[in-house]
């Protein structure tokens, strides 16, 4: 029934059951103790009245006067018991004629709990039984008959402590009843952890739809599941349109600002150079690498069909630190490799990868006096690298804030560089896109550093 779809239903059903179970359990299980006081059978009953009629026929011969008579009662006893069986007679003064005497406490414990001649009970102790009462007459009086003998169905020592210790009973039924309830939890958790898979790749940026997710588990998640797809198919929806729209920029202001740039140059050549014209020129051209940087962040955000590549960390970053160090020696700075990469491999989208380390060592090359470091570190399954200089460096208060896109500092390295303020929005977008993170700090060198970790993955070739 659709009702039974509701977690909320199945929750509190499968809670019941498993209160009502329990207590069930803990309920009937003593009564299944074969040592409680159980009732014969009629063909039990039959052979015991057989047995007891059969002795009062014989006690009928002695007289009550004669001289010690209940010892003519134990002989008689003795011509109709069996083998390993032991026959008693209680008196109606509650005393007990028997040859056995170190068992007469356990015959008087049972009788006083089955004195019922009308419907006689069986009764286990230890690794002996007890049976009866069984009527005989005698003078007219009424006796009982019970008899002694080996246990028929003996329980092992294992389950009689359990049935004496209702505790350890409780423990080892839940004991027994948890692969179960840990299958109803599986069952319940799977979309869960469905739910959270696909929230992870949504993260990663693959906003692909999940139809799976539409049809496991309760109506709740299956509602949830509908919502989700729904929400990635409007996203999707969303980032075409910011696609499109800066597409759409890009074309309406790069029309007029080559227009600009071409009146710039008509008017340098009828005018000659002048402060205004150079002014012009110089915004044109910031504004020119501003929608380039804009467009860029754009498609690194948003381009799904860039495919990422398991890569070795010396052959993915040789062109860039082969170029750094060309770049170092032609404007005489010092430029330091410590500890090269080697053959670890990584997952990555190579070309965004290259071009964020690449913008961060040129940014250091533009702020730094003299010297810069680039240290490569491996640590378990992660990579860390770090781009020292010994320029201006930033404030403290700035150094969270500069991987924001526009944001631009109020210290001497901005002022000076005309950036766009979406560099190191770029450099973070990239190092984000393949799992990993980059940070700022103050450097030892007196300027800034930049650390970057990404995870390394098992050698694809072992």
């Amino acid at each position: 029934m659709w009702i039974f779809d509701r977690l909320t239903i199945k929750i509190f059903t499968i809670f019941l059951l498993t209160i009502v179970f329990f207590l069930t359990l803990v309920m009937l299980l003593p009564e299944l103790d074969s040592r409680n006081l159980t009732y014969l059978a009629n063909k039990d009953k039959e052979s015991g009245r057989i047995l007891a009629a059969q002795i009062e026929k014989d006690l009928r011969k002695i007289s009550k006067d004669s001289f010690r008579w209940w010892m003519r009662f134990i002989v008689v006893m003795d011509n109709y018991q069996k083998t390993s069986q032991t026959l008693f007679i209680v008196t109606p003064n509650q005393q007990i004629i028997t040859a056995d005497t170190k068992n007469i406490d356990l015959v008087k414990s049972f009788s006083e709990k089955s004195h019922d001649i009308d419907d006689p009970a069986k009764k286990i102790y230890d690794d002996q039984e007890i049976i009866g009462p069984f009527l005989i007459h005698y003078t007219n009086e009424d006796y009982q008959l019970y008899l002694l003998q080996p246990a028929s169905d003996i329980q092992s020592q294992f389950v009689n402590l359990i049935f004496d210790h209702p505790f350890l009973l409780l423990t080892l039924t839940m004991l027994a009843s948890t692969p179960f309830l840990l299958w109803l939890s599986w069952s319940i958790a799977r979309p869960a952890r469905g739910l959270r898979l696909a929230a992870e790749q949504v993260a990663k940026g693959n906003l692909q739809q999940w139809p799976e997710l539409e049809k496991i588990g309760s109506y709740e998640y299956k509602a949830t599941g509908a919502s989700f797809n729904h929400m990635l198919r409007e996203l999707k929806r969303m980032q075409e349109l910011q696609q499109r729209l800066f597409s759409d920029i890009s074309h309406e202001l790069r029309t007029p600002l080559t227009r600009l740039q071409l009146a710039t140059s008509l008017l340098r050549r009828k005018q000659g150079e002048s402060n205004e014209v150079l002014r012009i020129s110089d915004e044109a051209i910031k504004l020119d690498s501003m929608i380039g940087d804009l467009l860029l962040l754009a498609r690194n955000q948003h381009d799904n069909n860039e495919v990422r590549e398991y890569e070795k960390l010396d052959e993915l970053f040789k062109n860039v630190l082969d170029n750094a160090t060309f770049e170092a020696n032609q404007i005489s700075k010092q430029f330091s490799i410590h500890k090269p990469p080697m053959n670890h491999t990584i997952l990555c989208y190579p070309i965004a990868l290259c071009s964020a380390l690449e913008n961060v060592i040129r940014n250091a090359f533009r702020y730094s006096n003299q010297r810069i470091d680039v240290n490569f570190v491996i640590q378990q399954q992660t990579v860390t690298i770090t781009i020292d200089d010994d320029g201006p460096g930033v404030a403290d208060s700035e150094l969270e804030k500069i991987f924001r896109p526009f944001y631009r500092t109020n210290e001497a390295r901005d002022r000076e560089s005309g950036g766009t303020g979406l560099g190191l929005a770029i450099v973070a977008n990239a190092i984000t896109r393949d799992n990993g993170t980059v940070r700022s700090e103050k450097s030892h060198l007196g300027g800034l550093r930049i650390v970057i970790e990404l995870p390394l993955q098992k050698n694809i070739n072992s």
